[in-house]
């Protein structure tokens, strides 16, 4: 009875992977037969591997006949590839250039990514207010990432009145659907009680779920929580492995710490070469703590 329901169970799983398998081959007839949509469905699954090899220069390819044909998700995606320097040269200007496309032809993934950039000043002026018409438009469309950057605004205060309880309702929705910034937001709420009940434990598993998601910054400051043992008890064996994750993920902050715990051999084996090499991927990559003070002008 095992081995049978093991066999079904195999067959089902098989006719799910033929079943994708041929609405890829769909998708690429479709696609060369002029229809947009098919090509940005297609180019889709190119970027991530699903259930095709994955070929993020032919997605690049992809995402331009798509953004040329008036689709704006299109557009949003193929400036995600060139912000990235992904399967298409890296160009920050063309980028910020396509994720404005994008929102004008009502992609509200580019809203987002727009907004984003206006909030550091990233490529483009630095703009709060901008930044928050167009996480709002993007959010009042059904971009969910658009209202995980709401939320991040209004629990800052950043540009607008601070309001937690509703900053908590945008991360609920965003993280609802498995939106990572949602949930970092969501538990730095729930570890400060703002806005809503201070709960340690929901906090630690929202980190978590954001961590699993590659958000380089929960796992960063999931690490800092076990290394200070506020909120968890101290771990600093798993506080290193969280910030190794958030350095590879590129976190400069994260590589300084893991270096730090080297040094002083906390929770990993003390080594000064790891130290000093963590230390200069810090600066490398952009956290100024970590470089070597600038010599003094006479």
């Amino acid at each position: 009875m095992h081995r049978l329901l093991l066999l079904v169970a195999s067959l089902l799983a098989l006719s799910g992977c033929h079943a994708e398998h041929a609405e890829a081959k769909r998708l690429d007839a479709a696609c060369e037969g002029g229809e947009i949509k098919s090509c940005g469905l297609l180019a889709e699954r190119l970027q991530t591997g699903r259930y095709v090899l994955r070929d993020e220069s032919r997605a690049a390819t992809l995402f331009t006949r798509a953004c040329d044909g008036g689709l704006g998700d299109g557009c949003a995606s193929l400036g995600v590839l060139h912000q990235r320097g992904r399967g298409v040269k890296r160009d920050s200007v063309r980028a910020v250039r396509l994720f404005r496309q994008a929102c004008d032809r009502d992609g509200l993934d580019g809203c987002t990514r727009l907004g984003i950039l206006h909030r550091t000043g990233d490529g483009v002026p630095r703009d709060v207010a901008q930044a928050g018409a167009l996480f709002t438009r993007a959010c009042d469309g059904g971009n969910l990432s658009g209202c995980a950057q709401l939320g991040a605004l209004l629990a800052a205060g950043e540009g607008m009145t601070r309001d937690d309880a509703k900053a908590a309702s945008l991360f609920q929705r965003a993280c609802d659907a498995k939106v990572a910034p949602g949930c970092l937001g969501l538990a730095r709420l729930h570890a400060s009680g703002a806005g809503v009940a201070r709960n340690d434990s929901l906090s630690l598993a929202l980190y978590d779920r954001a961590c699993d998601a590659e958000e380089a910054t929960a796992c960063f400051e999931l690490a800092g929580v076990y290394e200070s043992g506020r909120g968890a008890p101290q771990n600093y064996q798993r506080a290193a492995r969280l910030y190794r994750q958030a350095c590879e993920s590129r976190h400069g902050e994260a590589c300084y710490r893991l270096a730090g715990l080297y040094r002083n051999g906390a929770g990993v084996y003390r080594d000064s070469s790891e130290a000093a090499r963590h230390t200069s991927e810090a600066c490398t990559l952009g956290f100024d703590a970590a470089c070597p003070p600038k010599p003094r002008k006479s």
